[in-house]
């Protein structure tokens, strides 16, 4: 299954970016789907997940920040998104997109970067 992953780039501070997230149709019905990210240094981490019923959750990293992050689906495109407003340096990652829980099934691909600029 491919996970592509898109829509990341250099943005200043305060500024907002949208990813995206397409996948096939059966993986994405049949899948809880998360985003993830990975700063340098650091371990991979949740930021969202989404359920086939269209339920988010979103992870102790951007939990309670004033909804900076919104995760959402549509099920006509096979896609998934992340709608990240008021970014600070602290947001800069690469984004993943993945099944969640994560087993291992699929490979994370080259995700998209984020760069925020002080």
């Amino acid at each position: 299954v491919q996970l592509q992953a898109s829509g990341g780039g250099l943005v200043q501070a305060g500024g907002s970016l949208r990813l995206s997230c397409a996948t096939s149709r059966r993986f994405f019905n049949s899948n809880t789907l998360g985003w993830f990210r990975q700063a340098p240094g650091k371990q991979r981490e949740l930021v969202a997940i989404i359920t086939s019923g269209g339920k988010a959750t979103y992870g102790d990293s951007v939990k309670g920040q004033k909804g900076r992050f919104a995760i959402s689906r549509d099920n006509d495109k096979n896609t998934v998104y992340l709608q990240m407003n008021d970014l600070t340096p602290e947001d800069t990652a690469v984004y993943y997109c993945n099944e969640f829980p994560y087993v291992g099934r699929h490979p994370w691909g080259p995700g998209t970067q984020v760069t925020v600029s002080s």
